[in-house]
């Protein structure tokens, strides 16, 4: 997760994070992502079961699916969460908001300490559930948007879903309730991003979170629908210079990026040309941050128990919390491949390997090597650096070496 606003519009410093010495526990949200401890934000695909059926979903999700998780385990699931450190459990799914007992889930989890957090597509939230999600606390909710209307609704699969969703979105804030947007990017959309942006203008919504495409799922059969690196880098571009026209507008809404380390080393070198300084502070926040965090400062607990390194890569279980606590397989030192993954830059390969920013990038999205190369360790094929940003002499910039 790379956070645009806080880092090229400088809504954040590195002083601000050092303030609280950098703990997960005692970070605000805004902050969590520079912690020095990375104890691991927990996302729980708490249902497969989901109202729609998105094109691009990566946990496949469908109406027909069987909760596994019951109320009371998923307490029991929550209490081992609590006493680890985890600072936030996102409730995912499917649609969590299916679920009879999320209410009571969320609620429980924000009594042992934790902040919990939501994510929907929106179109199952009336007033009164907004109003509910509120009273007990509920840090965030975000809700998935693709484009305007006619787009969202093709990728929903369901004519209305976009004006259901942006309903969704009008009763969290009538609410008090925290709530923004996540917009998954590929080449039928990218076009839209303006657009999403003129969005959270007019109706002052605080957060936008822009997805980098992860072939996983159903998104695995859009491979071909990513950008290409020269699309992204100009997208990139875009969400930078929208931001900051926000921003002189009198607009400071949380801008994001997620799933593409990349876009830390782009915005340094961006503001390399533009502001020296502020690039320098920038390069401190990228190494508070780290990169790529899945399997250390991120975990995943899917809805029939299984524990992975994130919620997009499910090849590989480490465990189950029906058999084992989430806590005590995350610490297990012989689970071979959640060991690696904590010390990841010792064994990515090629261009990762040897580029000058492994230590703020951290070797970026597994999944997506192995999904197009078969290797884990492989580079990941979505990182549009060029070889000279890199650090690379001419010849070195092999994809998978």
């Amino acid at each position: 997760m790379i956070g645009v606003s806080k880092l090229y519009c400088g809504s954040v410093e590195p002083s601000d994070a050092l303030r609280y010495g950098r703990r997960s526990r005692d970070l605000p949200s805004h902050l969590l992502q520079f912690s020095r401890d990375k104890k691991p934000v927990v996302v729980w695909n708490i249902t497969r079961r989901c109202n729609l059926r998105c094109i691009h979903c990566y946990a496949g999700a469908d109406s027909t699916s069987r909760d596994e998780i019951s109320t009371q385990a998923a307490r029991e699931i929550l209490e081992d969460l609590s006493s680890f450190g985890v600072p936030v459990v996102l409730f995912s799914g499917g649609e969590p908001l299916v679920r009879k007992d999320i209410v009571e889930l969320a609620s429980y989890a924000v009594s042992l300490g934790m902040r919990a957090v939501i994510s929907t597509n929106g179109t199952l939230i009336d007033r009164a559930l907004a109003r509910d999600l509120k009273g007990i606390g509920l840090s965030y909710v975000g809700i998935s948007i693709d484009g305007t209307q006619e787009t969202h609704d093709r990728f929903r699969r369901r004519e209305g879903a976009f004006r259901m969703a942006m309903k969704g979105v009008e009763n969290c804030m009538e609410e008090g309730l925290k709530v923004g947007l996540r917009f998954t990017i590929n080449r039928s959309n990218a076009l839209q991003v303006p657009d999403i942006f003129r969005i959270i203008e007019e109706r002052g919504i605080p957060r936008i979170c822009f997805y980098h495409l992860v072939y996983s799922g159903r998104g695995s059969a859009l491979i071909e629908e990513d950008l290409s690196h020269e699309q992204t880098r100009n997208l990139m571009d875009v969400i930078l210079q929208q931001t900051r026209e926000l921003f002189e507008r009198g607009h400071s809404p949380e801008v994001l990026t997620v799933d593409n380390h990349a876009d830390g080393p782009y915005i340094y070198l961006k503001l390399l040309k533009e502001d020296e300084a502020r690039a320098e502070r920038v390069m401190e926040l990228l190494r508070f941050n780290e990169g790529n965090n899945s399997g250390r400062g991120i975990g995943c607990i899917s809805w029939d128990g299984e524990i992975y390194a994130d919620q997009f890569w499910r090849t590989h279980s480490f465990g189950n919390v029906f058999k084992r606590p989430f806590s005590a397989v995350w610490e297990d030192p012989h689970i071979e491949l959640l060991a690696m993954l904590k010390e990841k830059k010792r064994y990515v390969k090629g261009r990762c390997a040897r580029c000058r920013f492994l230590d703020i990038c951290g070797g970026n999205f597994r999944a997506r090597a192995e999904a197009v190369y078969g290797d884990i360790w492989a580079p990941d094929p979505a990182c549009y650096l060029t070889d000279e940003e890199i650090g690379l002499k001419e010849g070195e910039g092999d994809e998978r070496g």
